[in-house]
This record gives structure tokens, sequence and C-alpha cells, in this order.
């Protein structure tokens, strides 16, 4: 026995036999207060005993018989595990139809011809010993039909009736176990394993069920090809019959099991340690339970409580020890015992008299720390004899705790189910009985919940992208959170392309591989969260494969393919392309298209087509690569199915029928040979048609034509193996020749100075000598009225399609004199022109002067010179103009009015104010009305007094130099300025210009635009300014 221990160590290594120890051994731990016993430990030494010899003769079978290979090992402790193997240490193969038992045996439930063999080998395992004992081979074979029959051919005379029956099949029969019936007993919390294994021919299969009531979910389990029922965890509710069922196409037999549970004894309340004071009651209870029901026996000390010595304090009550006033002399140690013929158990409680003041066992001053809205536990570990009575305080002079709010735990723990900031304190923990009292002070911290406040989210990226999850985080400040990913619950690749930083997961150059769901978890020393996403990598489809071409018929054919992976992107589609090998090698077209779903389509073929297709996979992504082409598929040639199409009939001279059409592409000639038929007649005049076989072209040209005139035409295909559907007619007409005659009754309506109205007379349809396209109307203006002078001449068209007769002549100019002729037009070109015809404009408003220039300033005094308006669209009778001045405030003063002869070009101004600031409107009129104005702005000069001041002072050095900073502030101010108009804002320039604009002009709204151009204009002009 181990020094300082209760461990007994047998040991043989060194000499000595197992079979000298073994035998049932208890351990007893005894001191002054009683003695302990343990449970009986049984040593038996293991046993791999060798197989008993014995003679094996050859078996023999017919085909289709049952056969049974006993393997009988021999019995080892603990038992061995059985196996079958062959000569090569290869398992032998197992079905339904050759299996192997509980029992080791191997069973056949009808022998084949490949069953035959002369190393059928039993194999058992002794695992404790590690050593493996070998059976001798047996030999199978199997006697076919075909072999009996010569065998018996060859033992019969001529004139004997022989002959073996073929194999016949056999309804099931049960092999193990026999009968009908049979009965299992197995104990409360084992593994049920029932088993049955039938022969037959063909094979049983084998169908389990419970007699009156269900199999046991989550605890059933069937093994060796559903021959064995294996229930595990059983319970005395899974006693009862359970059936097995062999069937096949003759029959059926059955079996019933009639399972018996037992159960070795188990506790239902098992006897615990008493801790008593001088004179205080108690018990000790002993309860089991098991099938058969357990006999308790108590014992004391390790013997039996009836040979015990006597304790006045004591009495038995079956399963229970009642105690009475007890004293010190009462401590033992007590036995249970609970046993049946299944088993027993064993359990010891030391009933220990004691008289101790109060002890707390928790550390002083012990700090916890918890999350809000979680429970704190504040313990209170205590000990004392009488138990002493545990009460919790908050704070140096709080009251005691009392309420809902907490749960008072035996063991002296103070639960706070929810805790709160306010909770934060110092708890006082008191325990008193009735030989003292003691108490202790513990900390509670109340801390902030760690919370994620933006949570990843879930990503869907291509491959290749970059992906980002954020695990954004809010937590206590005294608590130090850290972050940790996870790639589907375990840790992230090593690898560098995966980023983690302080708050969030960065994936670059995404692969599929990255597909999954990602983690973050936030830990502190008191909580953890967690949150996640799943990233999904999706990428164009693989291309399809397997193409299959069945169903080959003359004009179709069955195209069948597996799908390629959909890469996480569901397939919405597949194209389906094909290549004509015969006409256009490596020309890859379109034939049709299928949803996602479907993997097989029927193809509509042309004759003479060499066919290979191909498939294409889409999903949103995008398009998979092409598939690899299917096989070949060559259909037969066939007359053509169908005609050229777009058949037209357009003459390219007076004389000639050009027609044309589209040819057919290779795979729709259906044949070798391709050519056309083109027949025509001129309508409503011939009445045989003409016809011609041309070579595979689209175009053929007929001469000898009449000018214009209607032809029937029709084009045929055909090949070597005849023609193509009778064709369509199609109306044409021979070529076009220039218009023969000019429209007629040209009249002009002029409607303002700058739109007229123009007419014609159309011409006879049969001059038109074509397609009438519509007129053309020519016009140019000769001279203007106002000025007599001549320029270059622009000839300007219109032309008006169909058969217009009028039409309108826009952006005339006002005041001007013009010519125009009328055309008529076919697809040739233009018939001779109609007589000019003349027209005049009226006047119109002028344009603005061309400039207005404001010269020799004086005290009282300016002079405006002026230019003529560039048009002035009539005769100018007069000039207007208007001022007003501005003061210093830019507030605008009284308007004045002049009216200026037309053949002035300046005016001096007079009487004018000093110094002040004066803003000028210029316009010309003609007798339509006032044209667009031009404005500017300027001052009169200062007094003379004030002038020679100012001469006399500007000659001073301290005010060349004040003059020179003023200078520079106004530069800086114009930066300024300027960099505030580039962001957007008002310039002192454009402001003061909307505060001085013309009152009588401001609401003006003309479609001429004047306003518009005098906005323009005025900003230019006073930019400098």
């Amino acid at each position: 026995m181990k020094p300082n221990s209760g461990t007994l160590v047998i040991n043989i290594m060194n000499g000595g036999k197992a079979e000298a120890y073994e035998g049932i051994y208890q351990c007893t731990a005894r001191n002054e207060r009683g003695a302990a016993i343990s449970n009986n430990i049984v040593i038996r030494p293991s046993r791999s005993p060798l197989w008993t010899k014995e003679k094996l003769e050859p078996n023999q079978v017919r085909e289709g018989d049952s056969l049974v290979l006993h393997c009988r090992p021999p019995v080892g402790l603990p038992p061995p595990i059985i196996f079958w193997m062959d000569n090569a240490f290869q398992r032998l193969p197992q079905s339904e139809r050759v299996s192997q038992g509980l029992n080791g045996d191997l069973y056949f439930s009808n022998v084949q011809p490949e069953d035959t063999r002369e190393d059928y080998i039993c194999y058992a395992r002794f695992n404790h010993t590690q050593t493996i004992q070998q059976k001798q081979p047996i030999s199978v074979k199997v006697l076919s039909m075909d072999s009996l029959n010569d065998t018996i051919a060859a033992n019969l005379s001529d004139t004997d009736i022989y002959g073996a029956k073929p194999v016949t099949e056999r309804q099931p029969v049960l092999l193990t176990p026999t009968g009908s019936t049979s009965n299992k007993v197995e104990l409360r919390g084992n593994v049920l394993l029932l088993e049955c294994i039938a022969a037959g021919l063909p094979t049983p299969v084998i169908r389990w069920i419970k007699e009156g009531g269900e199999l046991p979910a989550n605890r059933t389990f069937f093994e060796n090809f559903k021959k064995t029922l294996k229930i595990i965890d059983v319970s005395e509710a899974d006693s009862g019959n359970y059936k097995c069922i062999a069937r096949n196409i003759l029959g059926s037999t059955h079996h019933v099991i009639s399972v018996t549970v037992k159960a070795a004894p188990y506790w239902i309340t098992a006897p615990r340690n008493l801790v008593l004071s001088p004179g205080e009651d108690g018990m000790l209870i002993c309860r089991a339970n098991g099938n058969p029901k357990p006999h308790i026996s108590w014992l004391t000390n390790g013997v039996p409580i009836a040979i015990a010595p006597e304790d006045p304090s004591r009495k038995v009550d079956g399963d229970t020890i009642i105690f009475s006033d007890v004293q010190e002399r009462s401590s033992a140690v007590y036995q249970c015992n609970a046993s049946n013929e299944y088993g027993y158990l064993l359990a010891n409680a030391f009933v220990n008299v004691l008289a101790e003041p109060p002890r707390i066992l928790t550390p002083a001053s012990k700090l916890y720390q918890v999350i809000a809205n979680t429970p704190a536990l504040l313990d209170c570990a205590y000990f004392g004899s009488p138990k002493p009575e545990i009460e919790w305080f908050k704070g140096v002079k709080g009251s005691i705790l009392r309420g809902n709010e907490y749960v008072f735990h035996d063991n002296g723990t103070l639960e706070i189910p929810v805790a709160q900031k306010d909770s934060t304190g110092t708890y006082t923990c008191v325990a008193r009985n009735k030989l003292g009292k003691i108490q202790n002070e513990v900390q509670l911290e109340v801390k902030d919940p760690t919370m994620i406040i933006k949570q990843p989210e879930y990503k869907v990226i291509q491959r290749a992208g970059q992906v980002s999850f954020e695990c954004t985080i809010k937590h206590d400040p005294t608590l130090i959170p850290t972050v940790i990913w996870l790639k589907d619950n375990g840790e992230l690749p090593d690898d560098e392309r995966f980023l983690v930083g302080k708050d969030n997961l960065t994936i670059m150059n995404v692969t599929d591989k990255d597909d999954g769901t990602y983690t973050c978890i936030i830990n502190t020393t008191l909580d953890s969260v967690s949150a996640s996403a799943v990233l999904t990598v999706v990428a164009r489809p693989n291309p399809p494969f397997d193409l299959e071409l069945t169903g080959q018929l003359e004009r179709s054919i069955e195209l069948s393919w597996i799908p390629g992976d959909e890469n996480n992107s569901p397939i919405t589609n597949f194209v389906i392309e094909y290549e004509d090998g015969l006409h256009e090698p490596g020309v890859w077209h379109y034939q049709t298209e299928v949803p996602g779903t479907q993997t097989t389509v029927q193809l509509k073929l042309s004759p003479y087509v060499n066919y290979s297709f191909r498939v294409i996979a889409v999903n949103e992504i995008g398009r998979s690569q092409p598939s690899e082409p299917s096989e070949q598929y060559l259909t037969k040639a066939a007359n053509p199915d169908e005609n050229p199409s777009n058949v037209q009939g357009i003459g390219s001279e007076p004389d000639n029928l050009v027609i044309t059409w589209e040819s057919l592409k290779g795979f729709q000639s259906n044949g070798p040979g391709l050519q056309y038929k083109v027949s025509w007649r001129q309508k409503d005049f011939d009445d045989e048609w003409t016809s011609v076989i041309v070579a595979n072209v689209s175009k053929y040209i007929v001469s000898g034509t009449p000018t214009f005139v209607p032809y029937e035409i029709k084009v045929q295909a055909l090949n070597d193996l005849g023609y193509a559907p009778e064709p369509s007619e199609v109306i044409g007409h021979s070529g076009e020749d220039l218009p023969m005659v000019a429209p007629s009754n040209v009249q002009v309506h002029v409607l303002n100075s700058t739109l007229a109205k123009v007419h014609w007379d159309p011409v006879p349809l049969k001059t038109v000598r074509g397609h009438l396209q519509g007129y053309k109307v020519y016009y140019w203006k000769v001279q203007s009225l106002s000025r007599r002078s001549r320029r270059h001449v622009e000839k300007k068209i219109l032309t008006f399609r169909g058969n217009k007769t009028f039409g309108m002549l826009p952006g005339l100019e006002p005041y001007s004199s013009y010519k125009l002729n009328v055309r008529v037009v076919n697809g040739k070109g233009e018939g001779p022109a109609s007589p000019d015809k003349v027209f005049k404009t009226p006047e119109g408003v002028p344009s603005s002067p061309s400039f207005l220039k404001i010269t020799n300033p004086t005290l009282d005094s300016l002079t405006l010179e002026w230019g003529s308006p560039t048009h002035p669209n009539g005769v100018l009778t007069s000039y207007i103009l208007k001022f007003q001045p501005i003061n210093n405030t830019h507030e605008l003063g009284p308007l004045v009015e002049i009216r200026i002869p037309a053949n002035e070009s300046s005016l001096i101004l007079k009487n004018l104010n000093y110094s002040t600031r004066y803003k000028f409107y210029f316009n010309a009129q003609t007798s339509v009305g006032s044209g667009s104005q031009i404005t500017e702005e300027a001052v009169t000069i200062m007094d003379e007094a004030m002038a020679s001041r100012q001469v006399d002072i500007a000659t001073q050095g301290w005010f060349i130099g004040l003059m020179c900073a003023v200078a520079l502030l106004i530069l800086i101010l114009l930066i300024v300025c300027f960099i505030r108009r580039n962001k957007g804002g008002k310039y002192p320039v454009k402001e003061k210009e909307d505060a001085h604009a013309d009152p009588e002009i401001q609401p003006m709204k003309e479609d001429d635009g004047t306003f518009g151009e005098y906005r323009l204009f005025s900003f230019v002009s006073s930019a400098p300014f």
C-alpha cells in the first residue's frame, strides 16, 4: 500500500502470477470518529485462450441454398472481438446477403458461385492482452446447376432420366433466432441488441416493429443491414414484444422477441452527511429502486447495525435512521447497502456531532464585479454547529436586506437577480448561532455592459473584390476589451489578405475559399458579446460539361448537359449556340436559350448542316465560358424550305430594272448547288413571266425597260434536290428619270417682317417620271431696302416631303427684297425651276446702337457719341436717350428722356450736377417701334477749387504714400472679391447693376430677347468698374 494513501498496488511485472491475486477486495478507512468502507472491487485476470483444435470438413452447398459458417471462439475475459478475413488479411465483404451475426458466425441468406473459396478465416481479437487468435480456414464450394447436371449425367445411364432442377426461389426462413418466439433480459441503462437473420431467395429484407407501441425515437439504431435492432440507454418502458419481419417477393416470416428490462439498484435518495450539535435531532434516508426491488441494510463503522454497539439516540426504520437528542458520542460513519440479484449500492454517511461557534470561510473584503442587468452572487461560505443563521446588510449602517429583489441561498450566498448601477457598494454578511456571531464585508461593483453598436452585415462580393465587416463597440471605461475575429467558428486563415483593424475586418482580393460566416467576439473580464455576418462570394458560373446528343432525327435532336458550379449566384438561363462546320467553320451562332432549371432541350435542325453545339450558363454576374463543343451531327440534304427575303425591284437607269434580294445563308440552302430562279413581268401589261436561273448571287439586272413602270417580281431558291416553295410576288419599278415640268402658279404671302408663306400648284404625276419625294423651295435675299447695297447672294433651300403644295419661310430679314422658285423632286433628282418670284418684307424694330461712348466730362456737362444700329431693319426715325443720377447710396434719381433726330451721332448734355454719377439708356426707333437699348455710366468732375487743392495735395510726399497704401488695400479687396465670385457669391458691380436697372426696362418680356441682351452687355461694359 502506498505511503500516506489508501491506494493498494499489485505489481506482477517482476514475477508472480495474476491468478494469485484474483478475488474481491474492500477498503476500510478508520479514525476515532468512525470507519468508512468502499464498494467491493473484483479483480480477475484477463484470459485469451487458444482455439480448440477441430477437423473442419469442406462445405459443399448448392447454388441458392443458405449456409452458416460457425466461428465458436474460445471464451476469454473480456470476450473477444470477432471478424472474418481471408489469407491476404483482407476483410470479407458483407451485404444484405452475407453478414456476421452477434455470436460471430457468418450467415449466407443464399450462396452464389462467387462465394466459392478456401480461406474463410474467423479471427478473435483480445484487446486487453493485445492478442489475435485465428481459426483454421474453412472451405466453401458452391455447386452451380450446370456443374451439378454434368456430375449427374456422368453417373447415370442413357436410359435414366436425370437433371438437377434449376435454382428455385424460396420464401424467407429465419436462421437466427429459431422458432417463432424467444425471450431477452437486459439491464436498465445498457444497450439492447436484438438480431434476426433470414435465409431466402431473393435475399429477404428485414423490418422491425414494437407490438403495441413505437420504437423509441433518438435512441433506436439499425445495424448490420437492418438485421440488428439497437436501442441505447434502455429503461423499464422499453420492455415489450419486438417483432422482426423477413420478406421477399415469395412471402414473409417473423419472430417475436419478448424483452424484459431488469434493473440493478439505483439511487432515489442516497444518505447525506449530517452535522448536528448536542441535543439536536436528525435522520439519514437511504432510498433505492431496482427490478426486483432492492433490499436495504445498514452498517455502523463497517459493522452490521444489528450487532453494533447500542446508541439510545438512534432508531432504524427500514430505509431511514432517526436520531433524537444526539450527544457527541453519537458521531459515527453509517453505511447503507441496497442490493438485488443484479448488483448493489453502497454509500457512506458521516454523522458528526459538534458544538462550534460560527466561522465565515469567504475571504474578507472580497471584490465582486458584475455587468449591469445580470445576476450578482455574493458568497458567505460558513461553518458552525448548530447551523448558523445568515443575515445580509448593505452599507456601514444599512438595515437588513429583505424583499423580492434579493434571493438568499441556503449556503449563505446573497443573489441580486438583476444588478443595477446603484447596486454598487459594501455588503456585510453576519453569521450567528447560540455559541457566537461573526461578520464579513464584501465589495460589489456593477459595470456597464459591452455592446456592439454597429454589427457586421451580410455581404455579397465578386471574386477578386474587397470587402469589409464593421464591428464597432461601446464598453465600460474601466474594462479593457479584446476583439477576436473568427471564420466559421474557427481562427482566421493565416493570410496577409486578411487585415484586422480596430473595429473592422477587411479581406483583400476575395477568393471562393473566403465564403463563410465571420464573427467578431468582444471579451472583457466580465462579459462577452458577439455578432456574425455571412460573406457570399459570387462569380460567373462555371461552364456546363458532358454535352450529349440523343434522339437524332432529320429535323430535330435532343441536347443535354450537366451544369457547372453556379458560384453562389443561381443560374438564370442557358444559351445554346451552334457551329456549321460545313459552311461556316469556326463561327458560332445563337440557337436558343432555356431557363436555368432546364438541362435538356429539343433543337430544331436544318438540312445539310454539320452541327456542333455548345452551352453557356448565365447568372446575375455574367456569362460563363462556353462549354466544350458537342460531337458533330450532319443532317441530310433536302429541298430549300424558304426563298430569299427582302426582294426589291428598283431601276438604276431609266431603261433598266435591278432586282435584288438577300441570299440564303449557308445552312438555309438545305443542300448543295444553291441557285435562284428570277421571274418578272410588267404589271397589267404582260401575261407571261420571263424567268432566268442565276448562280448564288443577290442581284439581276433587266435591260431595255420603259421608264418608271411597275413590274411583278419573284425570286425562288433551288438546289440539286429541287425547288423551294412557290415565292410571293412583290411590285417593283423600272428606273426613274428627271421630272419634266416645274410647279406653276407660285404665290407668296408675307405674314410679318420675318415670316412668309408660299403656295404652288402640283405637277401632273405622269410628268414626275419616278417616285414623288416632295418639293424644294429655293429663296435668297436680293438686297436690304434700307441700305440699297448688294452683297453675296446666299441661297437657302427648304424641302417639303410628299405631295405638299405650301410651306412657311421663317428667319427672313425685315425690310428686304427676296426671290424664290419651286422645283419638284423624285428619286432621280430635281425637275426644272419655276419662274423666280419677287417679294419684300416690311420694316421691323432696329437692333441696338453699335456703340455708346461718353467723353469730355466737365463740371456740368458730358459729351455722348454713338454708332447707328448694325441692323436698322427699316428707316430710322429717331434715337431715344434716357438718363438719371445715382447718389452715394446707389439710389436712382428722376428719369429724363430726350428724343434725338436720326441723322445725329453725338450730343452734349449740359446743366448737369457736378461730381455726380449718371446712368444712360440709349436705343434707336423706326416707324414700327423701339429697338433694344445700350447702357452706360459716367461722372461729372468736381469744382475747380477742389480740383486745385487736390493738385496741391497730390504733390506732397505723405499723400503719395497714403495713396499707395490705399491702392494696396484696394488690390487685396479685389482679390477677395475675385475669390468670392469664383465661389458663387455676388460681386459688388453686379449688385449695383441690379440696383440701378431702368424701371421702365425691367418689366419687358418681348420674344426678341431685348432684356437679355441688355443684361449681358451691361455686365461686359461695367466689369472694369
